[in-house]
């Protein structure tokens, strides 16, 4: 039986639709959705997608071992992802045997570190007697000055320690965090959207993209904070489960065992120990300890997860979830990331704080005893006053950093690959240095930092609908994904004058293939769709993931110093502005 114009249902609707704000109607047009209408447990903690075994059993196997395959696919797939992943970025991780780009800083400078536990100054034209003579070159004393936190340098340092100071050693650390960082996005994913799939697919778009794979195989500091705000990310993001879990088990229950909302529960029940905040507070602050954009991402995702207790409150039932999470929650959030942060980044400089104050430590170490004697501070150690002051000088160099560089380029063209930067470019001739002998004219040996270009293209037309997806139909998920980008991204549009780069963009290069990720799960459909709409979704995916895939292999030659003939790399540059 149908409903008339006059039924009782159509009446309610009416009245519903009446009693919204007037904004919320004229947005229905874009979109606009009420909130799900779920009950309290599914809104609070909602169910993985239960993986079907039909594909396994199609292929041949039995029922019962296809369903032991999808329990495993939690991790097994996410497992082999990592796998590819590793073998890629740790094949042939020596070569180019250089010292490319900016590791003409960051190698010597681990290596000085862990040696004598602070920078040191390097004699000019150094880098051929590195290469030559690796681990047994002498030491510098000289203290030098420097403009990143310890953190980053050690990490690659590790490296070096185990395998020698040589470009597989200074590069190993990075293809590791390279490695596992698109098995925690994996994961990542795979909490965030429910679906190990999704997840899956995100972890292998990370793998495949140009800029994180060069960034896995250069050492540069950008990785290491990448890998850290990832962390710190995964780390709030299975903080928020487990709050919401405890939250959920404080509800009363109706008669049939569903939990209820409760306004005393929600607002005035105390979340406990919350442990995964701790650890994401180490994380950020390994994060800032590597770069100090990492402060950047620290208040952005402090805040994102102050919002996402007070969304969780307020579907439990809570009246005025703002002022229950300023009472409860605040605090002890700050508390747990905050000042482990900061005493995490204090502790980062234990090398330097330890270093000795007589001018032969670390720079500026002795500057507490000598030019920073009087004054109203004198009351702290030396090395605070003198960590104080190297703090301070390092952030004006940062802010009137402005000289010109042949590879800078503005925010606002990284997400369309505008101006890829070159760390390595060679020329060598037929028959030598991998060029073909049968070559008619010379070659080129590149390693360009370049997002692989579809992916990124993609991912831009992703975050349109990602940001539509958190304003219109107010997903959480969508939110959490702005939230990351916004972090590693927008703090750079307020420095445009200054000289930077674009490979400082692999810090949020997790959440754009978060983004695609999402687009595609859209592209395939809800549950419920039917099989003509499965069918046309999963071939449109399928040919957006097969395009990336083949525009990763092509671009291959660049991302690896491999030899290739001139009119071959030629073909490479499809724009003027990546040469």
């Amino acid at each position: 039986m149908t409903s008339t114009a006059s039924s009782p249902d159509t009446r309610e609707g009416q009245a519903a639709e009446e009693q919204q704000p007037s904004w919320q109607r004229r947005l229905r047009r874009f979109g606009h959705a009420e909130r799900p209408r779920e009950d309290v447990a599914t809104r609070l903690v909602p169910a993985y997608a239960e993986p079907s075994p039909r594909l396994w059993m199609t292929l041949g196997l039995s029922k019962p071992f296809a369903e032991q395959v999808v329990r495993w696919s939690g991790w097994a797939g996410p497992l082999l992802i990592t796998l590819v992943a590793g073998i890629t970025r740790f094949l042939n991780l020596g070569n180019p045997k250089a010292v490319i780009f900016d590791e003409t800083y960051y190698a010597k400078d681990a290596w000085a570190l862990i040696h004598r536990g602070f920078e040191v100054n390097w004699p000019d034209k150094v880098n051929d007697d590195v290469l030559r003579q690796g681990s047994d070159i002498a030491i510098p004393h000289d203290a030098a000055y420097v403009v990143h936190p310890p953190v980053g340098k050690y990490v690659i340092g590790v490296g070096e320690w185990l395998f020698g100071f040589d470009p597989f050693g200074w590069r190993f650390m990075t293809a590791v965090l390279g490695t596992l960082s698109v098995l925690m996005l994996c994961r990542i994913g795979r909490r965030l959207f429910r679906s190990t799939f999704l997840g899956c697919l995100a972890g292998a778009l990370l793998a495949v993209d140009g800029l994180h794979f060069v960034m896995s195989r250069t050492a540069l500091l950008d990785q290491v904070l990448m890998f850290f705000v990832l962390a710190a990310f995964g780390c709030f993001l299975i903080d928020r489960d487990k709050a919401r879990a405890r939250l959920l088990a404080a509800l009363p229950t109706d008669e049939d065992g569903r939990a209820r909302p409760d306004l005393r529960v929600a607002q005035t029940a105390r979340l406990g120990w919350r442990p995964w905040r701790w650890a994401a507070g180490l994380c950020l602050g390994l994060a800032f300890g590597t770069k100090w954009n990492g402060l950047y991402v620290m208040v952005f995702l402090c805040l994102m997860t102050v919002l996402w207790d007070v969304g969780a409150r307020r579907v439990a039932g809570a009246v005025r979830p703002y002022r229950a999470v300023l009472k409860r929650d605040v605090l002890p959030a700050f508390v747990s990331t905050v000042p482990v942060a900061l005493a995490t980044y204090v502790v980062s400089w234990l090398g330097w704080i330890l270093s000795p104050a007589d001018g032969s430590g670390g720079y500026y170490r002795d500057w507490a005893a000598t030019s920073g004697k009087g004054g109203g501070w004198t009351w702290l150690p030396d090395w605070v006053r003198s960590l104080w002051h190297y703090e301070h000088a390092v952030y004006e160099f940062h802010v009137g950093l402005s000289s010109p560089h042949t590879y800078q380029s503005n925010p606002w063209s990284w997400l369309v690959d505008g101006r890829p930067v070159s760390y390595f470019y060679e020329s060598p001739l037929p028959g030598k240095d991998g060029c073909p002998a049968d070559t008619t004219d010379k070659c080129a040996r590149e390693v360009l930092a370049l997002g692989t270009p579809v992916l990124w293209w993609v991912a831009a037309l992703a975050l349109l609908y990602v940001l539509w997806r958190w304003a219109f139909r107010r997903d959480w998920r969508a939110g959490a994904i702005l939230c990351g980008v916004l972090a590693g991204y927008l703090p750079w549009f307020f420095y445009q004058e200054r000289t930077i780069f674009y490979f400082y963009a692999v810090v949020f290069v997790p959440f754009l293939c978060l983004a695609v990720a999402m687009l595609i799960g859209a592209l395939l459909g809800p549950p419920g769709s039917s099989e003509r709409r499965r069918m046309a979704g999963a071939a449109g995916s399928g040919v957006v993931v097969l395009l990336i895939l083949w525009n990763f292999i092509y671009f291959w030659p660049i991302y690896t110093g491999t030899a290739i003939p001139i009119d071959s790399w030629r073909s490479r540059m499809w724009l003027d502005t990546w040469v």
